[in-house]
């Protein structure tokens, strides 16, 4: 550095000098790179496997936060989870369910095609899952679709429960009558 240094203060010469070595680094990023080593591919596959382990753990940790947050937030003691399955639908083509715990709606589901076809094939929807204090209660589930023969179908299912200490489930099963050719909703209390 050609520079009249007496007449610059002390500490500016050492602001001058650090920062010479930090552009150090940069002018010889700039230059052309080296020609790859035999050990380059080696490395970036210990990269890769290295990206890949922190992604898991970062799956495995949000998994874990999940599970942590519905603890906290829906603790056994208050929950209440309300589940709907069905089978064959041969009687009965869903588009949306409406749910009310205490004349409170507490869940309203519109329905699409592809998830109409999971639940024929013996999936099962977590519709619900709230807090409620221990005493009686009283569910109300209403059912819209299409029933035999194409016509628009209303129906409503209820059920009055008691929540006890510790988690309640409640099933919202949809059937097929065959005797009837007609579609069965009920309300089955898991205890």
């Amino acid at each position: 550095m050609n520079c009249n240094c007496r007449r610059v203060p002390k500490i500016l010469r050492a602001g001058l000098l650090a920062g010479a070595w930090a552009l150090l680094p940069l002018a010889r990023a700039a230059s052309p790179p080296a020609a790859p080593s035999p050990a380059a591919p080696q490395s970036f596959a210990t990269l890769d496997q290295q990206v890949q382990s922190v992604k898991q753990q970062v799956i495995d940790l949000n998994r874990d936060l999940f599970v942590l947050q519905e603890k906290l937030l829906f603790p056994a003691n208050t929950q209440v989870a309300v589940y709907l399955s069905m089978d064959v639908g041969t009687f009965f083509a869903l588009d949306s369910v409406t749910l009310k715990i205490d004349d409170k709606q507490v869940a309203n589901y519109l329905y699409t095609p592809r998830e109409v076809k999971a639940l024929e094939k013996g999936g099962v929807q977590r519709l619900y899952i709230g807090n409620q204090k221990i005493g009686k209660h009283r569910l109300v589930a209403f059912f819209i679709g299409k029933g035999p023969h194409g016509l628009d179908y209303r129906r409503g299912a209820t059920i009055s429960f008691d929540k006890g200490i510790g988690a309640k489930y409640l099933e919202l099963k949809i059937s097929d009558r065959a005797r009837s050719q007609q579609p069965e909703f009920l309300i089955k209390d898991w205890e």
